[in-house]
C-alpha cells in the first residue's frame, strides 16, 4: 500500500497527510470511545453524583483536559452516553434512519411490526438500560440531567406515537383503542424499568424478555383476527 511518495534526495518515504489525518481521527475516535466507557462504567458503578471527571480521566487512561476537548463536561458525556447506547454506534442515529424503523414502515403486518420492535427494543436495552437507570437517578440531583431526562421521555413518547399511527394504517389495531392508548402501552411496556424489573431483577434472559413482549402487544393491541393476517 502506497502511503506517500519517496523523496527524490535521500530516498525516504513521506508519510501522506492523508494517512496521517485519518489515523489522527481514528485516533481521536478510540480516545473517544475510551472515555465514554469509562464514563459508563463509573456512573454505573458509583452514580452520577459521585462520578468526578478526574475519575473519568484516570479510568480512561487521558487527562482531564482530554475528557473536556473529546466530549464535554458530565452532563455531555450522559447525553452521548444514553445517544449512542440507542443508536448502537459512536455516533447518534435519528429515529427515522435506523434500519429497524425502516424495516417496520415498510411492513403491511401489525404482528410483524411488532415482532421488529420488541427484537430492536431487546437490543437496545441491552445497552441502554443500565446507563439510562443511572440518567434517572442523575435527574434527581442534577438539572441538567433532569432536562435530559425529561427531553428523551418526550421523546420516546412522541416515537410510539408515530409507531401506533404506522400500525394504525395495517387496519389490525384494535377500534376501541386510541392511538394515543396504543402509544402509551408499548412506551410504559418498552421502557428500561420494565427491563430492569423483569431481566436484571427476576432473571428472564433477553430472549424471554423479547417473545413476552411480541406476545404481549399482539394480545392487548391487535384485534383477534390480525394473528392471522
Amino acid at each position: 500500500m502506497n502511503i506517500g511518495k519517496v523523496d527524490p534526495v535521500n530516498g525516504s518515504v513521506k508519510r501522506s497527510r492523508r494517512y496521517d489525518n485519518a489515523k489522527r481521527t481514528e485516533q481521536a475516535a478510540q480516545t473517544r470511545r475510551d472515555i465514554l466507557a469509562a464514563a459508563r462504567s463509573l456512573f454505573v458503578e458509583t452514580g452520577y453524583a459521585r462520578t468526578t471527571v478526574a475519575q473519568i480521566a484516570d479510568r480512561a487512561g487521558v487527562n482531564v483536559d482530554t475528557v473536556y476537548t473529546s466530549v464535554g463536561r458530565k452532563p455531555d458525556l450522559m447525553r452521548d452516553l444514553v445517544e449512542t447506547a440507542i443508536s448502537g454506534g459512536d455516533v447518534a442515529v435519528p429515529a427515522a434512519e435506523r434500519d429497524y424503523v425502516q424495516r417496520m414502515r415498510a411492513s403491511t403486518s401489525a404482528r410483524e411490526q411488532i415482532e421488529i420492535y420488541a427484537e430492536a427494543i431487546t437490543e437496545i436495552q441491552v445497552r441502554m438500560a443500565p446507563t439510562f437507570l443511572a440518567l434517572r437517578d442523575a435527574a434527581l440531583v442534577d438539572e441538567d440531567c433532569r432536562k435530559l431526562w425529561q427531553s428523551i421521555a418526550e421523546r420516546r413518547a412522541g416515537n410510539m406515537r408515530l409507531l401506533a399511527a404506522g400500525m394504525r394504517r395495517t387496519g389490525q389495531l384494535r377500534p376501541d383503542l386510541t392511538d394515543d392508548q396504543v402509544a402509551d402501552v408499548i412506551w410504559s411496556m418498552n421502557a428500561a424499568e420494565f427491563w430492569d424489573l423483569l431481566v436484571t431483577q427476576r432473571g428472564w434472559s433477553p430472549d424471554q424478555f423479547r417473545d413476552w413482549l411480541v406476545d404481549a402487544w399482539t394480545r392487548l393491541l391487535l384485534e383477534t383476527t390480525a394473528d392471522a393476517k
